[in-house]
């Protein structure tokens, strides 16, 4: 909404010229990979199957890695445009977040101090992310795996800080959709630990023996 000319009384002033559901907004935000994940593995099926599924020692691939299907046009392209608006209002939620917590832990140093960890480690996340999506495999492969690790590590230490936060905040209050983010926070986390642990293992396991699909 866009707003004229102040009119003569003082709180127009104070109007806010655009009003956003942060509900809407968060979901917006976090489909925005997704949707762009997805267009990136149907086009790379489509388009480029031999090069995304091609292997160091050359057995079958059914579908292409993360890495290889955002590594090509216009994949990459497709994909930074999804994590570059995706990303501009995860820096703007770290920071509520923070600010959040700082109000809530005021009178508490060592939950405090988790918090602005929480922070840090969240724009670590994201700057992770960033480099990963504009590094690509194709073009310089040690900056563009330091970012994924980067991404990875501060990710899952982000979540576990974000679950020890909302443990206190579930002690103290009483709120019931407190409780509910507790519990997804904390499945989440069980769930995202698992996929990164069974990632890393069939990753090692595929570049030490080599084994066909089949």
């Amino acid at each position: 909404m866009l707003q004229g000319p102040y009119g003569s009384l003082d709180r127009d002033r104070d109007r806010p010229l655009i009003r956003l559901p942060f509900t809407g907004f968060a979901v917006g935000t976090v489909l925005l990979p997704l949707t762009g994940l997805v267009t990136c593995l149907v086009t790379s099926l489509i388009y480029h199957f031999e090069d995304a599924t091609y292997t160091h020692c050359l057995v079958s691939n059914y579908l292409p890695s993360i890495s290889a299907a955002i590594s090509r046009v216009p994949e990459r392209y497709i994909w930074r445009c999804c994590i570059g608006l995706h990303s501009a209002p995860r820096y703007l939620v770290a920071a509520a977040y923070f600010s959040f917590y700082r109000g809530r832990f005021a009178k508490r140093l060592p939950e405090l101090l988790l918090s602005g960890l929480a922070l840090l480690c969240s724009l670590a996340e994201n700057t992770g992310l960033l480099l990963l999506t504009y590094v690509s495999s194709t073009e310089t492969y040690s900056v563009h795996k330091n970012g994924f690790i980067v991404f990875i590590a501060s990710s899952l230490l982000h979540m576990l800080i974000t679950c020890r936060l909302w443990q206190v905040i579930r002690r103290q209050y009483v709120n019931p959709e407190e409780r509910t983010s507790y519990r997804w926070k904390v499945r989440l986390f069980v769930f995202n630990a698992i996929c990164c642990v069974a990632a890393a293992y069939f990753f090692r396991r595929h570049n030490k023996f080599c084994e066909t699909g089949g």
